[in-house]
């Protein structure tokens, strides 16, 4: 239902918007505040994009919980979306998303109505299996083809060098 009411009320602002701007300013810069509001949030977007990466990455490496790195980064690529549509509310709401104080009020406010119900790492079939650490070593399954030791073939199995 909350998406189905920002569908509607989001477009109808930006008209509203566009229209009172449009009529203070003239439409060529009205559009051309638009262009560079899109420019500008492309760039802020990808410093900082870098920025958060570097952070999810320092996280991983130092094997801390990359909960608020992640949330870092899909909010700037919210703001990334929202700075390229055309529009001075969703502008504005994109800059604010970029500003790393508001993203880390935004991301309090989250952390307190979010619950994680479960966490795993890794994610495969048997999760406390412990594989040997020898590089050396290498996991496999065989099957047994030929069971008569007597069993002699003229040809080369492919396996061998001659």
């Amino acid at each position: 239902m909350w998406l189905l009411l920002a569908f509607l009320t989001v477009p109808l602002i930006e008209i509203g918007l566009f229209i009172q701007v449009g009529g203070l300013i003239g439409l060529w810069p009205t559009l051309a505040i638009v262009i560079i509001t899109a420019v500008l949030g492309t760039w802020l977007v990808r410093t900082q994009g870098a920025m958060a990466m570097n952070d999810l990455r320092g996280s991983f490496s130092t094997q801390r919980d990359p909960t608020e790195p992640l949330a870092h980064g899909a909010m700037i690529l919210i703001a990334g979306v929202l700075l390229l549509t055309p529009g001075f509310f969703t502008d504005a709401v994109g800059f604010a998303l970029l500003m790393p104080p508001f993203r880390r009020a935004a991301f309090q406010y989250l952390r307190k109505r979010v619950k994680v119900a479960r966490f795993d790492m890794g994610g495969g079939q048997e999760p406390h299996r412990h594989y040997p650490h020898d590089p050396g070593t290498i996991e496999g399954d065989f099957q047994e083809v030929d069971t008569d030791p007597h069993h002699k073939s003229d040809k080369p199995s492919g396996w061998t060098k001659h």
